[in-house]
């Protein structure tokens, strides 16, 4: 009976690992097409559900020139995916007591006292005024603060400055609009409330996503510095060529050389992880279980329905939450790259989609929209 048993276990493990095989293929065949026609180098799709990965693909190369194959495990700049990976670190301090969102930021970054908002222009000079009221944390989360994108000074690259002095220089910025008057998005704004994560916590802004969310979720292959270990498996950007007939080789034009630089190179709140495929479902898991992963509560349900719901006020045509582009029926977030991630409730399916693509030509992104839709099929209730 015990040989019956074991034996009846085994079939349904190699059962499921040929599904498992023959969906790849499936979604490897709807997007051959797209790579054959040079929109792109190669991809790796996943679908899952709260608690278990349903389909996992590489297809393409990971580089062209070098021939190498795209791997499931492959590395990818996320980008501004960061973004509520970011704010899902700050909740964890609302759900403690220690910060609300509808504090003044000054409360915690006494260097913003006093900033003044945009009033218009008069023969060639800004005309400033007091803002009624100044930029709350729930303002920086959302994109409606009236902070800039980033600062001069955050150049040529976006990870050439300590966080502190970054988050400095957007307090000595003039606002563009009134707080909660319109919506621009910000790099500058999720900077600024990682910054208050650091001044709370009394930790680095790096530990404590380290401590608190990476290694719980065991995200292992999730960093800002790249190293030996996975600089092997980072997959080769790409961006439309002069003819805009195909795609050609290139730098991720916002991030400094070599990327493994602890010494001159900073964490990147709104847009500076690499990561893959694997471990951002991992994080899109823990959203979907409403704030716990594998029966542990890293986040409180109430803080991951304010995450992942409208908060930006409702004049404003934008739909965001805190860190995360939200819609009636689901919410997510893209990278500069080409990279996504969308979490679906009502289907009860998670999608993660990892190229490497710069420019974002129209009908190059059609690899998604076919990926989510092959997903929706397949696996939504």
């Amino acid at each position: 009976m015990l040989f019956r048993m074991k034996s009846l276990f085994l079939l349904s493990l190699f059962l499921g690992s040929v599904c498992l095989a023959e969906e790849a293929r499936k979604i490897a065949d709807v997007l051959r097409p797209v790579i054959g026609q040079h929109r792109l180098s190669g991809a790796v799709t996943l679908v899952a559900d709260k608690d278990r990965v349903l389909a996992l693909d590489a297809v393409g190369l990971a580089d062209i020139a070098a021939g190498r194959p795209m791997t499931t495990d492959a590395v990818f700049w996320i980008a501004s995916m960061t973004k509520p990976m970011t704010a899902a670190a700050f909740m964890m301090l609302v759900d403690e007591g220690k910060v609300s969102v509808d504090d003044p930021v000054e409360m915690y970054l006494p260097e913003f006292k006093g900033q003044m908002v945009v009033a218009g222009k008069d023969a060639g000079r800004f005309l400033l005024k007091k803002p009624r009221h100044p930029i709350l944390v729930r303002n920086v989360l959302s994109h409606t603060s009236g902070l800039d994108f980033k600062t001069p000074l955050e150049v040529p690259t976006l990870d050439g400055l300590p966080l502190d002095a970054a988050v400095r220089s957007y307090a000595k910025s003039s606002l563009l609009f009134e707080p909660d008057s319109a919506y621009k998005y910000s790099n500058a704004g999720i900077n600024t409330a990682a910054r208050i994560i650091e001044v709370v916590s009394g930790m680095s802004y790096e530990d404590f996503m380290q401590n608190r969310l990476f290694d719980p979720l065991g995200m292992k292959d999730t960093t800002f510095w790249p190293d030996a270990r996975l600089a092997g498996r980072i997959a080769t950007s790409y961006k439309p060529n002069a003819a805009q007939d195909g795609i050609e080789a290139t730098p991720v034009t916002q991030l400094k050389y070599p990327l493994s630089d602890r010494a001159s190179r900073y964490p990147m709140p709104a847009g500076g992880l690499f990561s893959t495929a694997g471990d951002v479902a991992k994080f899109c898991q823990l959203l979907l279980n409403r704030g716990e992963f594998q029966g542990r509560r890293l986040i409180s349900a109430a803080s991951v329905g304010r995450m992942t719901s409208r908060q930006t006020p409702a004049d404003l045509k934008e739909s965001y939450g805190f860190g995360f582009a939200v819609t009636p029926d689901s919410f997510g977030h893209g990278g500069a790259y080409g990279t996504n991630m969308n979490i679906d409730p009502r289907r009860g399916i998670i999608t993660v989609w990892m190229v490497q693509n710069s420019g974002f030509p129209k009908d190059w992104a059609n690899g998604l929209v076919l990926f989510k839709q092959w997903a929706e099929r397949r696996f939504g209730n």
